[in-house]
């Protein structure tokens, strides 16, 4: 066919292409708008007719193109027209009608091309060439496609979700062509037109009988642009999944990226620039090397292999913000200074941390390519496992964190993933037995028992059919119908399963699992009623055995002892065993606090099963480095708070003391210390208010465990002593509300109800339950209450006592025994001891709005939560300050590459320093009295140059290695051929006087001993 360019090839000789000297129509079109013409629309059908027509010869052939653009429809000087470039072109077979890959230039691509990236069962047939031909109408038209003024990659995911588009202005142009291209933007593939059909189309069918006259027009036109010589270059690439994205170097930094580049700098600026961003998708924006995430409330197609492909070792500003930079800074600093790095993720609970976390693991994983892929499948897997198991549903989020989550990524010194290990951190056990209105218990009882259900075991695990059990029931009376209606739950059952077959669990621990859980649902059903005895003390016992005989075989207990161990309990009084009853209340609250044990035992049984089965073989993790990704729960304030949300908010008061720490105080103190002229910012430091929570003996937390140890003391007695003894501008009293009292966080003013804080600060699990579960059969079960307690509260599970004691232990109410307020506090401890080590990058995550609603902004809601995080004053430092401070004995050893020689050992002094500035072509750096001061993008630049000349010295290295290993190849080859040589000459003939040894006999084939 005319339309397509043709490659011709004859017998040992190169193969050569037609030649298309008129340049691509792109040129053409460009060319005139510079001198303020455009292109004829009989010229534009004309050229439209000839792609047309090349399209119909391929897709005859079952061909699809991929990549239909201006730069790829070629012009001759004589006016014929020519489709080229067939580099990302496909072949279709009888029994391959569709292809899946996602591939073409951005601009161009159809929607249904772009959704195959996300949806793998997602494919397109030919006429997505339909639609980039329709674009490249718009191209003709208007000089540029469709968003041309966005950078590529933000394009993939407006095409999906912008309506089809049309020409700048639609009322410049005729009829038909408007409708023309709005055939070709059809964006339901299956009922676009085919381009057989559009060869129909009027607009294109005026070119018939004209096709002669309008070819030379445009050849006229050609030779005049040519002599004008006015050729514009366009920066759109190709991309394609199968390799890394091709960026372009006329891409530039967007100032708009980065809130330190701002020329105003005042909230309502930064509220009006983020709200900017957030509608057109772009939910990241830096803060210096902080980053911030608006949670878009929406699936993004920005978080594929492709995507990562982008982030991986390239200068940050040669890209959008995206929470792939952030772990991919963390990744490069944990390579180039051989140090541990930690990634702090914090904000609201709903802001979207729990994602952000699954992303950078994902990205880590990514770039930390271990040998062994059913390593980095396993490690991909945990998140969601142990979501499962955490997570719940509450009245602000549908996937909040209710435990504290630190997921160290362990890696080998050159980069590879080896393994990872899991901390957790405060589970809410008290979900488990009870939730809030509107809120729901872990994630996993309803997937269990919707996956029960669909597989019809749920009479093996004792759950029955129609009415829920207590601890999942709620006020709608929809829970089981939802169990059994939605297809997520079924769905996430399965998908769980597969996380613990992948991980390594076995199926015999799954079913050991199931029980448990099952268990724990029967035991939330048993129920109790009061009876009379002849001494007219408070008895219960359990009317209906059903519940009480189910939770007990799922438990491989026995029935009677578990009654007994509810109803009743045993003290130990100077050597007399003394049993004594317990009440109907009573014996519920030691119900709901088996079941709690039992959940919160589990978790961390799974949790450390995970690490078991993640952790580096051999010796591998000591000589290795980690990054550490915190996903703590966000700060809560709802309209009753609780004792969990005190231990929450407290949890977020630490991180942001840190975060205080790191980005405020040291700093400005290492510039006085140093002598750097820098100017200091004021910030709202929340250490009085930490004091007051964490101080011994007289902080909140240490007068909550006083009164807990008084059998008297009461909740209101609890309170009173709050009053008495926190006298600060941070704790208030409402009048009239007897048993609440209220703290000033730094995120705002919550007022908590003290109903229940003693009780939940006790935990009591009475001694007679723990022994009644250790005579389980089940080995697992038996296991969890054989351990005993770390400081953090979490069984110290890889000791199994081989002698399991059966008499009764101390009773519960020693006072030695810790309180749930302790174990918070080892909590923290524990966790700040892992963060401190390694070098910390802030993701800080905000809501736009309280409704979750996608593409909603509201101002109010997300200037309060910049002002509380101290957004402004952490613009204000990175812009003026330095934010990185290296000693120069550091500094020198790990940069003197950039302007010393391999040889050469510089000293650690001021002018080493100087020189590897000057040589890196740096500016606006500082020296201390011992430390080298850095802006926050010096340490990028500066460890791609070192990156550079390393990479040198390798390639040098390489080459060097290579030609002393064939100039020993070379010695060796000639050794070995003068030996084969020699060895093939004759032997000399001996004489009389020169009799044959013994070695020449057996060279000819015996031995003198055989002669």
């Amino acid at each position: 066919t005319p339309w397509v360019l043709l490659c011709f090839s004859f017998p040992s000789s190169t193969p050569f292409l037609q030649l298309c000297n008129g340049g691509s129509v792109t040129d053409l079109v460009k060319g005139l708008l510079k001198c303020g013409q455009q292109l004829d629309e009989a010229i534009i059908s004309y050229i439209l007719y000839g792609a047309l027509l090349g399209l119909q010869h391929l897709h005859n052939n079952r061909i699809i193109h991929r990549d239909v653009k201006g730069n790829n429809i070629l012009l001759t000087t004589e006016g014929g027209v020519k489709l080229v470039d067939f580099g990302v072109s496909a072949q279709l077979t009888s029994t391959r009608l569709r292809r899946n890959t996602s591939v073409g230039t951005p601009f161009w691509m159809a929607p249904e091309v772009i959704a195959c990236e996300q949806q793998y069962d997602y494919s397109y047939d030919a006429r997505c060439d339909v639609w980039s031909l329709g674009i490249t109408a718009i191209e003709l038209g208007d000089g540029d496609p469709p968003l041309f003024d966005m950078h590529p990659v933000k394009t993939l995911f407006k095409i999906p979700r912008n309506p089809p588009p049309t020409l700048f202005q639609p009322e410049n142009w005729s009829r038909g062509f408007n409708h023309f291209i709005s055939q070709c933007l059809i964006k339901d593939f299956e009922k676009r037109p085919s381009v057989t059909h559009l060869l129909e189309h009027p607009f294109i069918r005026q070119v018939h009988g004209r096709d002669m006259a309008l070819q030379k027009q445009l050849a006229d036109l050609i030779q005049a642009q040519q002599h004008l010589g006015s050729v514009a270059k366009t920066r759109h690439e190709r991309i394609h999944t199968r390799r890394p994205y091709r960026v372009d170097a006329s891409d530039k930094y967007s100032p708009d990226d980065d809130l330190v580049n701002l020329e105003v700098l005042d909230e309502e600026t930064i509220i009006h620039q983020l709200q900017k961003r957030y509608a057109d998708l772009q939910i990241y924006t830096y803060v210096g090397d902080i980053l911030i995430a608006l949670n878009p409330f929406q699936n993004l197609s920005i978080y594929s292999p492709q995507f990562s492909k982008l982030y991986h070792g390239v200068k940050r500003s040669s890209n959008p913000p995206h929470i792939f930079a952030s772990a991919d800074a963390a990744y490069q600093g944990m390579i180039t200074f051989n140090k541990d790095q930690c990634i702090i993720i914090s904000g609201e609970s709903g802001a979207g941390k729990t994602e952000s976390a699954h992303l950078i693991v994902q990205h880590l994983t990514f770039l930390g390519k271990a040998s062994n892929r059913a390593l980095r499948e396993k490690i991909l897997q945990v998140n969601p496992l142990v979501e499962a198991f955490g997570n719940a549903c509450t009245a602000i989020n549908d996937n909040s964190s209710r435990f504290g989550k630190y997921l160290e990524m362990m890696f080998t010194p050159t980069g590879a993933v080896m393994g990872a290990k899991i901390s957790e951190y405060l589970l809410e056990k008290s979900r488990v037995i009870k939730q809030a209105v509107g809120e729901k218990n872990f994630h996993i009882f309803y997937y269990i028992y919707a996956g029960l259900y669909h597989q019809k075991k749920l009479f093996e695990y004792k759950l029955p059919e129609k009415k829920p059990p207590r601890y999942i029931d709620n006020d709608t009376g929809r829970v089981m119908h939802d169990i059994i209606s939605k297809e997520s739950y079924g769905t996430q059952f399965d998908a769980i399963q597969h996380c613990f077959r992948i991980i390594g669990f076995t199926d015999e621990v799954m079913h050991s699992v199931y029980r448990i859980l099952a268990g724990i649902l029967n035991t939330g059903n048993i129920e109790f009623a009061a009876i009379s005895s002849q001494h007219q003390t408070d008895k219960s016992e359990v009317p209906n055995a059903e519940a009480l005989d189910n939770a007990a075989a799922l438990l491989s207990i026995g029935s009677e002892e578990l009654q007994e161990a509810l109803t009743s309990h045993c003290v130990v009084t100077r050597g007399e065993t003394i049993i004594r009853t317990n009440t109907v209340d009573k014996a519920a609250d030691v119900r709901d606090a088996m079941s709690k044990a039992l959940y919160g035992r589990l978790f961390s049984w799974i949790v450390n099963r995970i690490n078991t089965l993640l952790h580096p073989f051999n010796d591998k993790a000591i000589a290795g480095m980690n990054v550490g990704i915190l996903d703590i729960f966000g700060f809560e304030n709802f309209t009753r708070n609780s004792f969990e949300q005190l231990c929450i908010n407290i949890a977020n008061e630490q991180i942001q003391f840190y975060f205080n720490q790191h980005i405020f105080a040291l700093e400005q103190m290492e510039y006085q210390n140093e002598g750097i002229d820098a100017p200091m910012v004021d910030y709202e430091d929340n250490r009085p208010l930490l004091d007051t929570f964490l101080q011994k003996p007289m902080g909140l937390l240490s007068l909550l465990d006083e009164e807990s140890r008084f059998p008297q003391a009461t909740d209101l007695t609890l309170v009173d002593k709050f009053e008495d003894n926190l006298r600060c501008k941070y704790f208030w009293r409402p009048k009239r509300v007897e048993l609440c009292f209220g703290i000033q966080h730094y995120a705002g003013k919550v007022q908590y109800d003290a109903y229940g804080f003693l009780e939940k600060n006790r935990d009591t699990l009475p001694a007679d339950i723990v022994v009644v579960l250790r005579t389980s059969e089940n080995r697992l079960l038996q296991q969890l209450f054989s351990s005993p307690l770390t400081k953090t509260g979490t069984p110290y599970l890889p000791l199994l006592w081989r002698s399991l004691k059966t008499e009764h232990p101390e009773e519960t109410t020693n006072m030695k025994r810790q309180t749930v307020a302790s174990y918070f506090r080892y909590s923290l401890m524990d966790l700040l001891s892992k963060m401190v080590i390694g070098q910390p990058h802030f993701v800080r995550c905000i809501k736009p709005n309280d409704d979750r609603e996608a593409l909603r902004f509201s101002q109010e809601r997300v200037l309060v939560q910049l002002r509380y995080t101290g957004i402004l004053e952490t613009i204000n430092i990175r812009r003026q300050g330095y934010s990185h401070r290296i000693l120069f004995d550091e500094f020198v050893k790990r940069y003197y590459y950039i302007a010393f020689k391999a040889h050469e050992t510089p000293l650690p002094s001021k002018e080493s320093c100087v020189a590897i500035l000057q040589k890196a072509k740096l500016e606006k750096w500082a020296l201390g009295k011992t430390k080298v001061f850095l802006k926050y993008y010096h340490v990028e630049q500066l460890n791609l140059f070192l990156r550079e000349v390393i990479g040198r010295v390798v390639t040098m290295q390489a080459y060097t290695k290579g030609w002393l290993g064939a100039r020993r190849y070379k010695k060796l080859k000639e050794k070995r051929t003068n030996s084969a040589i020699a060895i093939q000459q004759p032997p000399l003939c001996p004489t009389p006087a020169m009799p044959l040894s013994p070695a020449s006999y057996v060279f000819k084939g015996y031995s003198q001993q055989e002669g």
